[in-house]
């Protein structure tokens, strides 16, 4: 029988360690292993020192949620928190939902309103739709075709592009999908200016590789808020023309906190570290946005809150919590080889 000590304070740590999304795992683990110790140098969470409990969330939703569902029924952890895609999140919340906290880290598709899940993204209205507008004003890029992974959070996502946006074809693929031949094949007779990339993580570099030797490079852009720093390693300087990608976080950001933040992470895990991004800052954003909660409320028990309104500090600058999602300024950059460059700032915290 585990005994549990008071002063250590267990948090289920899921995010992907294999499959599409394993892509991604080393940055989720070096972020996250950063807050915590961080934290731990100081105060921990609420006078706790902070122990994570990995899960591996590349597998099958099921899976996970039930390797969550029995540590939180054995109360060997008392928070949940990650990176991990949206058919994740939902079968978590149907096995654990309102028992413990939950810090999604992942952009997503918009509300959940299940007690205690806090929703840390960025989503379509802060960070698909603003940038597609940049585009088009400054590129004429009017007519998208969608691409993307047949889960909850592209088919949604795809929908509010619909609604938005002038979409003239679209085509979801299973996660794990390694032959575009066929949408490769539709792509070369549309009419559109662009395609926006809703595929996560190996998925989107097996298309972007695709994209590439089927000359799409120079006739279409490129438009995702999943692709990372490792996606642009994976797929090479090659597969990349053309590539854009909105998010609140990347390597190459040059504001005061993220430089910081940067600085912070080479200094602990050196030259070599795995690919700073988006998906592994999300994990360090996960685990600090429950340290505030601690700090403001003395614990994480689902008791526990913030006011909506309420402003904080991270790496992506000042943030505000609007009920259960979280406001944050959103850039648009532009890939520079196996690099990102940024273009502009196309949506602020308010």
């Amino acid at each position: 029988m585990t005994v549990l000590r008071s002063d250590v304070l267990p948090i289920a740590f899921v995010v992907p360690l294999q499959g599409p999304t394993g892509i991604y795992g080393p940055s989720c683990l070096a972020c996250g292993q950063l807050a915590v110790e961080q934290l731990n140098a100081r105060n921990g969470i609420a006078g706790r020192q902070v122990e994570l409990v990995q899960v591996d969330a590349g597998r099958p939703p099921a899976v996970v949620a039930e390797e969550v569902g029995r540590l939180v029924d054995s109360g060997r952890v008392e928070a949940v928190a990650g990176w991990h895609i949206s058919a994740v999140r939902v079968a978590l919340t149907r096995r654990i939902g309102g028992r413990v906290v939950y810090a999604f880290a992942a952009m997503h598709e918009g509300g959940d309103d299940t007690p205690g899940v806090f929703m840390l993204g960025e989503r379509p209205v802060n960070q698909l739709l603003p940038a597609a507008r940049w585009l088009r004003e400054n590129h004429g890029a009017s007519r998208w075709v969608v691409v993307g992974n047949d889960y909850v959070y592209p088919r949604v996502t795809g929908s509010v592009a619909q609604e938005a946006l002038d979409i003239v074809d679209s085509a979801y693929v299973a996660l794990g999908t390694d032959d575009f031949s066929e949408v490769i094949n539709g792509l070369k007779a549309t009419k559109a200016d662009g395609v926006i990339m809703l595929l996560m993580g190996q998925d989107a570099v097996h298309f972007n590789r695709q994209f590439a030797r089927a000359g799409l490079s120079e006739d279409l852009l490129r438009l995702s808020p999943a692709i990372e720093e490792n996606t642009l390693l994976g797929g090479g300087p090659g597969a990349n023309h053309g590539v854009y990608a909105a998010a609140a976080y990347f390597d190459g950001l040059s504001t005061v906190e993220s430089s910081e933040f940067a600085q912070q992470y080479y200094a602990r895990f050196g030259p070599f570290a795995p690919a700073l991004n988006a998906v592994g800052e999300s994990c360090y954003e996960a685990i600090r946005f429950l340290a505030r909660l601690g700090e403001v409320s003395g614990s994480i028990a689902m008791s526990a809150g913030l006011p909506s309104g309420h402003f904080y500090d991270s790496p992506r600058g000042l943030l505000r919590l609007d009920g259960n999602l979280v406001d944050q300024d959103v850039y648009l950059a532009v890939a520079d080889g196996l690099e990102f460059r940024i273009q502009e700032q196309i949506a602020y915290t308010h």
